[in-house]
This record gives structure tokens, C-alpha cells and sequence, in this order.
């Protein structure tokens, strides 16, 4: 909805040769949105519609409501947790040329120090408070952590771990924001003041020694609002998770109002306006007393006069109410149903593939977004720790959020390997391009990966004619009509064997 805003539109000029009388321009008061005063709808009107509101409540900053939330709701918990855990179920694989032995060494310094635990921490008090941070403890730093990090000065041995806090418990921003565009924190702030039970007193912390971990993403000013950290993942979530939590609670409830019993009794309304306590009391007993026969032996005594009837409620459509409801707040966490409440897909043909597959998408945009400069910043500093140095080729990929099965594995590998091998000996690409082939598979089936750059820088960069030369590339003869699967390359052919059995 626009503002009212006035805008001069001067009358059009009349032909030449033409009087005119008054050339003034008039003021014109412009509304860009619909109204139907006769049906009350639209900007204005006095309608049900009209007179929503979407007041500013910044429920971040409830820090109490926060904690019994996540303390009491699983729903809320799930929330929070669920998505952080996918997206650092799989890790990440490193690329380039590290020797297995050393990847397995930076595998294992991550499991002493507990990297991987303290990363999934601090993402969880992001998304319920808005932000945290995990300090980058080196040993021998102890008293110049307010200056910036230098990688010269990291030695082989020092990284010690993480120390986790969120914005509520221990970590300040101060004033005075990074200004160097080139730094990846630019504009945010620089220093941050830190106190906390395993740090004695209050310390000054340079921003490149910290890891910073924040909700969902603010614009300028809320940004500024809280103070330079994001919204709790709870705030939009909120609202429905009141209507599912109220509707929940409706629908309990209409449970003891199943059937509804109706007893009438004669003068039972006088006995209660005019009668005294004794008879009062004697009206109590007589129910009482029925109640229990009912219960007891399912008979009810009545006089001639009185009457019993039962009204019983039809719980039909709530169902469909509640699942539209839960929907609505499974769409606001943007996590699937399935996911979110453990239900499995309803309906005809419904498999919750498609939901799964959107999910992923999402946990994928979200390690970029959030996890990836966290890596970023740390791996370096777990390199040089370990290896007292960076990897010239340094770099990682995120592993596949959904895992393959060894079926689906195998049919990718015999797939993947027959086509590589049939345009090898169709004399379209080399030997080398045929190698760097089969081993850029290897993330996906698990096989090829002892395929070396040596290997590859070794291997024949000439096309060779159709139907010559795979026995070279591979170390053995093949069928040029075989598929190549895993269980061919447990049966290698020797190469002084080229014909085959």
C-alpha cells in the first residue's frame, strides 16, 4: 500500500488557434490501491480484513520465552535443531591432492578438539537467540587476543578447540565496525567483549578470532536493532505455532465432550434456587450415586418422572483442520511435514520424495550461506595446526545431504563407467580425459579414487582408434560389449591377457 501523495498534472494543451480560459495545473490526491466502499473491501473500509495489524514485537529480544520454548515445545526444539544437524550430518570432503593420511590427520584433530560439535552448538544458539559465537582458542595467544589473528604466528600444535556462547551469555559487540571491504566481516563489528565461566574476567576479543553464528538474515536498521546479530528463527514461526498449539488443545478437549449426557429431573431447579443446604446436598448425593452405578455396572436409576439423553459429537473435518494447520507451520519452519512431525507421506501415490528433495535444496542454500564462511575461516587454522601450513590447493565441497545406497551406487558405476569406457573407445577423448573421468565419479560411487594426478600425468594424451587402447588405460582387457561394473574390476584381466578367457 502506498502512501497518499499529491502529484501536478497540468491540463493537456489545447490545438493552436484555440482560447483557452485557465491554464492553471490542480492538485490530485492518488491512491494505488483497491477499495469497494459499497462492498467494504479494500484500503479503508471498515471490514474485518482492514483491521488486521502486524504490530513490531521483536520476540528475539525475549530472552525467557526463547528458553521455555525450547525447553518445553518439541516442535520448537525440532525447529531449532533438526536443520544445523542435516546440514552438518555429512560434513564436507576436501579437495585437491592431500594425501589420504593427512586428510585422515585433520579428520582426527577435528574429533580431539571437537570441532564438528562445537560448530553444530554455536548454529543452534544462532538460530534460537539470533546469534552466538565460537572463540578460536590457540595456545600461546592468551594475551593478544585483541589483536587480529596472524597465520605466522599459529603454531604446529596450538588449536585447542572452540569456546561456544550466544549473545545472552557472554558476547558484546563494541562500537567500531571492520572497514577493510576486502575482509569478509566488512561492516560488522570489529571488537566484541567477552565474558564467560571458563574465561577469567572480561577480555577483548578481535573480530578474525571469532566465528560468528546468527539467525535469519535483518535489514539495515533491525540489524542495528540487534545490535549487529540476526531474528531468532522462532519469530516467524510464532504466530502459527499458537494456532496449531491452540487448535491442538481444542480438539483434546472435545474428547471428554464426546457425549454429552443430559439428565433432566423434575424440580431439580427449584431444589437448587430455594432449597436449603441439607436438601442441596441431598440432589448431590442422588447424582453422585448414579454416577457411580453408571460407571460400575452401567445402569442408571431414574424416577418415572425424570428423563436421560445423550448428545454425541462428530469429530468429522477436524482432522483436515489440523492438518492444514501443521502444514502452515511446517512451511514457516521450511521443513517438510514429514520431516518436521515424523508423520509419513498420506494420500494416494504420495511418496514425500518431492518435499525431501525441496528440503534438501534448502539445507544445501543454507550451508553455502551460513556454514561455508564459517569453514572459511577456520579451516586454514586447523591446517596450519596440524601440517604448519596451508595447502596451496586448499579447498572443500559439502557431502551430498541424502546419502545413496550401495544399490543406487553400483547403478551409477556401472552406468558412468560403461559410458566412459565406450567414448574412450570410440577414439573420442584420451586416455588421460578418460581417467580424470572416472575419478571426478569417485565422490559418488566410492570407486576410482586411487586414481592419481601421477596416474593421470602418466597416461596417453593422443586419441587412439576406435576399439584400441582400453586395455591400456585400465590395466586390463575388456569386453568392448561388457558392462563395466564393480564386479568386473574385482575380476580384472591381467594385460599379457588381452584376448580374454
Amino acid at each position: 500500500m502506498s502512501k497518499k501523495h499529491p502529484r501536478q498534472q497540468p491540463r493537456p494543451r489545447p490545438p493552436k488557434g484555440v482560447n483557452t480560459i485557465d491554464t492553471k495545473t490542480v492538485d490530485v490526491q492518488t491512491v494505488d490501491a483497491f477499495m469497494n466502499s459499497m462492498a467494504r473491501m479494500g484500503y479503508g473500509t471498515p471490514s474485518h480484513n482492514e483491521a488486521a495489524e502486524y504490530p513490531m514485537t521483536r520476540l528475539t529480544k525475549n530472552y525467557q520465552l526463547m528458553n521455555s520454548l525450547y525447553r518445553s515445545h518439541w516442535i520448537v526444539r525440532r525447529i531449532i535443531d533438526v536443520i544445523p544437524e542435516d546440514m552438518c550430518k555429512n560434513w564436507y570432503s576436501l579437495l585437491g591432492q592431500m594425501r589420504p593420511e593427512d586428510v585422515d590427520r585433520l579428520q582426527r584433530m577435528e574429533r580431539q578438539t571437537g570441532v564438528r560439535r562445537k560448530i553444530l552448538e554455536g548454529m543452534k544458539w544462532g538460530r534460537l537467540y539470533g546469534g552466538a559465537a565460537a572463540i578460536i582458542m590457540i595456545a600461546g595467544h592468551e594475551g593478544i587476543l585483541s589483536q587480529p589473528l596472524s597465520y605466522d604466528m599459529i603454531m604446529p600444535g596450538s588449536f585447542k578447540g572452540l569456546i561456544v556462547v550466544d549473545r545472552w551469555s557472554g558476547i558484546y559487540p563494541q562500537d567500531g565496525l571492520v572497514t577493510d571491504p576486502s575482509d569478509p566481516e566488512f561492516g560488522l563489528p570489529e571488537m566484541y567483549q567477552v565474558s564467560s565461566e571458563t574465561i577469567q574476567g572480561t577480555i577483548q576479543i578481535h573480530h578474525s578470532r571469532l566465528l560468528r553464528f546468527i539467525g535469519r538474515e535483518l535489514p539495515f536498521w533491525e540489524r542495528q536493532a540487534e545490535v549487529y546479530w540476526g531474528a531468532s528463527e522462532i519469530e516467524h514461526v510464532y504466530d502459527e505455532l499458537k494456532k496449531r498449539d491452540n487448535t491442538s488443545w481444542n480438539i483434546a478437549n472435545l474428547v471428554f465432550a464426546a457425549n454429552l449426557r443430559v439428565l433432566k429431573m423434575a424440580d431439580a431447579a427449584t431444589i437448587l434456587a430455594m432449597g436449603n443446604a441439607k436438601a442441596q446436598q441431598d440432589l448431590y448425593n442422588t447424582i453422585q450415586s448414579q454416577n457411580w452405578l453408571m460407571n460400575n455396572f452401567s445402569m442408571y436409576v431414574l424416577d418415572k418422572e425424570d428423563d436421560f439423553d445423550t448428545k454425541q459429537y462428530s469429530f468429522g473435518g477436524l482432522s483436515d483442520v489440523y492438518e492444514n494447520i501443521m502444514m502452515d507451520v511446517a512451511g514457516a519452519a521450511e521443513m517438510p511435514v514429514t520431516k518436521l512431525f515424523g508423520r509419513s507421506p498420506a494420500g494416494m501415490n504420495a511418496t514425500g520424495e518431492s518435499d525431501l528433495q525441496n528440503y534438501y535444496d534448502t539445507i544445501e542454500e543454507k550451508q553455502e550461506a551460513y556454514l561455508r564462511p564459517v569453514l572459511d575461516k577456520l579451516l586454514p587454522i586447523l591446517c596450519l595446526s596440524e601440517f604448519g601450513e596451508i595447502p596451496s590447493d586448499l579447498d572443500y565441497k559439502f557431502n551430498p545431504v541424502k546419502r545413496s545406497t550401495e544399490t543406487e551406487k553400483a547403478e551409477i558405476a556401472s552406468k558412468t563407467s560403461t559410458t566412459v569406457t565406450a567414448v574412450f573407445n570410440s577414439g573420442i577423448v584420451s586416455q588421460k580425459t578418460a581417467l580424470k573421468e572416472l575419478r571426478q565419479m569417485s565422490d559418488v560411487t566410492g570407486l576410482w579414487s586411487n586414481i592419481t594426478d601421477e596416474d593421470i600425468i602418466k597416461a596417453d594424451d593422443t586419441v587412439n582408434l576406435p576399439g584400441e587402447g582400453i586395455g591400456d588405460m585400465l590395466g586390463f582387457a575388456l569386453d568392448p560389449n561388457a558392462n563395466l561394473s564393480m564386479s568386473n574390476h574385482a575380476e580384472a584381466i591381467p594385460k599379457d591377457n588381452p584376448n580374454g578367457p
